[in-house]
């Protein structure tokens, strides 16, 4: 097996590759050729020195010792199942990183272990530009990431007798809650290439590396595949690929204005004690730009001249690089004119409000740290309690670490409604008549023994204007059967048997034939939920109505989940679910992935030709234009969601005007008995409790379905009041209650039920532990 590694030094480039891989992933399998979809940034974290924190690794919560291991066994696993699962006999891979931070021995040590055992052929291949130009673009980086010392400290180093040496002897102590890492303030020292080479040749043997040159304009054109097919000598062209913009250059007077605010920005952060969010660092630096001309390269001929000599010869090895020529010398670079009398204290000043607002004195951040220390025991109790790994509980305090430094920390700041101050009961909506021809808004669902939780269910969306359930049941042993035959005597409900389900489960089996039936097929709405999902309306007075109302052009309202835990509840009891459990998940949560998942609402135009589990599929072509998607709070989302897609993201969640409340384990007795169904050879400890852990969502408090309770209440006692219903409803709650006392009496789920109950996590260890543990949809 052949590696191609790319390893810059430019990000950029390698970034520009990965998605001409992408983009070409069929035509480069026909040629034998695969380029696996790893993260590059823990490739290059797997393997670096425990000490070097530079600015990635800090952002993305990959510091110390603990990262490493867990992420070198992550990629041994990852690379082994790809080479195993592959017919590919060459593996490419682009990965800037390991060029521009892995300087140490030890460093590259680690990246060959990681990476022989698998590759009986590695090549390393660099693209190259001249020094002055790799540094200007370095320099624009490391600028806007909070770079103090400007270009003369590069300067100075002109004449030494070993670059990469003198620049690496020029690092100081970092201070990350600063913004202050080597990697940004000081040098680059792999603009040094004939020791770059040495060094990478070294761990990887003589004649393992290429130096290509780097031409960036045309390596983001239409042509930019033809390097893909050069340097991984294909035999058939690739064709053009999708272009990208080259990246702007910055004006020197921006550099020196934003360099100059870096200064005083960390001096006034170290003075406070303080740290502040990198996008506020970055919304600063950008108010301070003006229009200019860029840094002349010309002007570091110094620097062109320094590596000259050695570029020459490199050249000999490396002819292509003779197309490297340096800029022609112009007047030696000094740092440009501010402009505009800029003073870089007079900029803080007018900031200074907005640092204190959004800023994090230092002493939290350490309390932070603290309690991450706390997390990290409670980990070892808990995992140790349930017989995990060793392994697994280094990938939870990793995943802890990694989210508490990531944007995917989770928060209940999402949104405009405030939960708590929305408690004064809805009003009954009107009676309903659909339209003539209709039959008005439709839920399809599918049951299985759910008898305790049906009549309230049906009584909710009654009472929210839902018109029609036609619901499909199979193997049940409760009185699911019972209780929704009699509803539908009753003009309620229709039940659907599903019991000779076929293909690849019963749901969509049921889903498919709900096509056929003349209730779905006449709707004006549709929707398919389950029994523990309940649309929970935001707006107005909480109905449907008022949800069009808010919406009026929407066809198709994907419903975001909003899980709610156990709240406390252990025992199965007699009492509305929407009252029982009002303790949830953060608005803002985007990981583990199932948290954001959505459940649709549609318009029955004749746009899909299909409803799955979570959204209606297979859009009409000529309905492509006139389909809108919105999110729960009413914001166009079609193009995210038109034709695929069942979770929210960052930049389409939503929850202002409609969410699903998502009742996945009610009680603890509840839970058991779902955990039961049809796994009764099955039960595994760390399946059973992963999923209480991704469900079990307490830390915060939602109540504004509860608004919706006399108005469920007077619906739900009304459909109670038919003997035979109510006798079916007492006859599946005997059932349930019968159950979950045989299954406590089971050792298997008696230690479920134990440990289920024994955690204790707040939100980022429950999303740190669920995202380590190999999860069920």
């Amino acid at each position: 097996m052949k590696l191609t590694l790319i390893i810059g030094p430019t990000e950029a480039a390698c970034a520009r590759l990965r998605v001409i891989f992408k983009e070409k992933a069929k035509a480069l399998a026909k040629a034998g050729v695969h380029a696996p979809d790893w993260n590059h940034v823990r490739l290059y974290a797997a393997c670096a020195d425990p000490d070097a924190v530079g600015v990635l690794r800090h952002r993305r919560g990959m510091d110390g010792p603990l990262v490493g291991r867990t992420l070198t066994r992550e990629f041994e696993k990852l690379i082994a199942a790809e080479v195993a699962e592959t017919d590919a006999q060459h593996f490419v891979v682009a990965a800037g990183q390991l060029g521009n931070l892995l300087h140490g021995k030890d460093e590259l040590e680690r990246l060959t272990q990681l990476l022989a055992p698998y590759f009986s052929e590695i090549h390393i291949v660099a693209h190259l530009a001249p020094q002055a130009e790799l540094l200007l673009s370095h320099y624009t980086y490391a600028v806007l990431e909070g770079r103090t010392a400007s270009l003369q400290a590069e300067l100075d180093l002109v004449g030494a007798e070993n670059w990469r040496d003198a620049a690496l002897a020029a690092r100081g102590d970092h201070g990350p809650e600063f913004g202050l890492f080597n990697d940004v303030q000081s040098p680059p020292f792999w603009l040094d290439y004939t020791r770059l080479l040495a060094q990478w040749e070294a761990a990887f043997g003589a004649g393992s590396v290429l130096f290509r040159p780097l031409d960036l304009p045309a390596l983001m054109s239409p042509e930019g595949a033809q390097e893909v097919e050069a340097l991984l000598d294909l035999k058939k062209p690739l064709g053009p690929v999708k272009p990208r913009r080259v990246p702007l250059t910055e004006p020197a007077v921006n550099l020196a204005r934003m360099r100059q605010f870096n200064e005083v920005l960390i001096r006034y952060l170290k003075a406070h004690d303080i740290s502040i969010p990198r996008d506020l660092w970055a919304q600063m630096l950008t108010s301070l730009r003006l229009p200019g001309p860029p840094i002349d390269p010309g002007s570091l001929a110094a620097l062109s001249d320094h590596f000259a000599k050695d570029n020459a010869a490199l050249t000999k090895r490396f002819p292509n690089l003779a197309r490297l020529k340096p800029a022609p010398a112009t007047s030696p670079w000094q740092e440009a004119d501010p402009a505009n009398g800029f003073r870089a204290t007079q900029y803080l000043a007018a900031f200074a409000y907005g640092i204190k607002k959004h800023g994090t004195p230092l002493a939290l951040r350490r309390k932070e740290l603290a309690d991450a220390q706390r997390s990290a025991d409670k980990f070892d109790t808990l995992l140790g309690r349930s017989g995990a790994d060793a392994q697994l509980l280094e990938r939870v305090k990793v995943n802890h670490q990694m989210i508490l430094s990531s944007p995917f920390r989770p928060h209940n700041n999402l949104g405009s409604v405030n939960e708590e101050e929305l408690a004064a009961a809805f009003t009954p909506a009107p009676a309903r008549v659909p339209a003539p021809g209709t039959t008005g808004r439709v839920i399809v669902g599918c049951m299985k023994n759910e008898a305790p939780y049906i009549i309230e269910w049906i009584a909710y969306h009654r009472a929210i204007g839902v018109d029609h359930f036609i619901i499909y049941t199979n193997g049940c042993d409760d009185t699911t059967d019972q209780i929704l035959d009699r509803l539908q005597d009753m003009g309620v409900a229709q039940r659907r048997d599903n019991e000779n389900w076929k293909g690849n489960s019963p749901q969509q089996h049921a889903l498919n034939a709900a096509l056929k039936e003349p209730l779905v097929s006449r709707a004006e709405w549709i929707a398919h939920i389950d029994v523990d999902e309940f649309i929970n309306i935001r707006t107005g007075n909480g109905t449907l109505d008022d949800l069009f109302a808010a919406a009026p052009d929407a066809t198709n309202f994907a419903m975001t989940w909003r899980l709610f835990g156990h709240n406390g509840v252990t025992e199965l009891r007699d009492e509305f679910v929407i009252d029982q459990f009002d303790t949830c998940a953060p608005k803002y949560c985007p990981k583990p992935h199932t948290v954001w998942g959505y459940k649709s609402l549609f318009r029955n135009i004749g746009a899909y030709g299909k409803i799955s589990c979570h959204r209606p599929n297979k859009l009409a072509e000529d309905f492509e234009t006139r389909v809108k998607w919105v999110n729960g709070s009413g914001r166009d989302m079609t193009r995210d969601a038109a034709k695929n897609g069942w979770r929210s993201s960052k930049s389409n969640i939503g929850y202002d005007l409609v969410q699903l409340n998502h009742y996945a384990l009610r009680s603890a007795e509840s839970y058991l008995i779902k955990r039961q169904r049809g796994r009764a050879l099955h039960v595994d400890r760390s399946i059973g409790l992963g999923y209480w852990i991704r469900m079990d969502w307490s830390d915060f408090r939602d109540i504004t379905i509860k608004r919706n309770i006399p108005r469920v209440r007077a619906e739900y006692d009304r459909l109670m009041a038919d003997a035979q219903l109510k006798q079916h409803h007492a006859d599946g709650l005997a059932w349930h209650r019968a159950k979950a006392a045989e299954l406590r009496a089971t050792p298997e789920f008696a230690a479920l039920y134990d440990q289920a109950l024994g955690v204790k996590l707040n939100e980022t260890e429950r999303v740190a532990y669920a995202l380590s543990l190999d999860m069920e949809s």
